[in-house]
């Protein structure tokens, strides 16, 4: 799979998951260098990846879903970059942002790989690309690979996965 840099076509490593494939369970560096988890069992996660929250873009992407975390009720929002963990802690605390988790992949890239988001050329080689997955009992059950890196992922359609936002009935996905 490739997606796009300002344009320039990019390479991502590794495979590619889909809906309903089971989620990697991956351990990460948080923030005070304890273990971030990611597809525990019985738990709901949206798991945001990009290249550094010391990016314009993902710097305001994080801002955006720590706004608006509280509107998806029993869902953890992890946010997985290459940074290392005092650069997320330092961004957190200078930001504000209380409502998230901070993941870095930046040992060993088990994430990244695993998810198929590490980037395999150009400018951000090594880097995680732009995504969005929800996992829920150990399944994969959203996935949006953003197609050009500089941009946001759908909001919207994540919005509408989770039932527009509030917790409605079994079809929005989130139970």
């Amino acid at each position: 799979m490739s997606v796009t840099f300002k344009g320039d076509p990019i390479k991502l490593k590794t495979n590619t998951l889909e809906v309903g494939d089971n989620a990697p369970n991956v351990k990460l560096k948080g923030k005070d260098l304890g273990v971030v988890e990611i597809a525990p069992a019985g738990k709901t996660q949206i798991i945001l990846s990009m290249p550094s929250l010391d990016t314009p873009v993902c710097a305001s992407q994080a801002r955006e879903f720590n706004k608006k975390i509280a509107s998806y009720k029993g869902v953890e929002v992890i946010v997985v970059t290459m940074d290392l963990p005092f650069a997320m802690g330092r961004f957190c605390s200078t930001e504000g942002i209380e409502n998230l988790v901070v993941g870095s992949d930046f040992l060993q890239k088990e994430f990244a790989e695993k998810y198929g988001v590490l980037i395999a050329d150009g400018v951000l080689e090594g880097l995680c690309a732009r995504s969005v997955f929800v996992v829920k009992d150990g399944k994969i059950a959203y996935k949006e690979i953003v197609s050009e890196i500089t941009e946001l992922p759908n909001e919207e359609k994540l919005d509408t996965f989770f039932g527009n936002s509030e917790c409605c009935s079994s079809s929005c996905g989130c139970h």
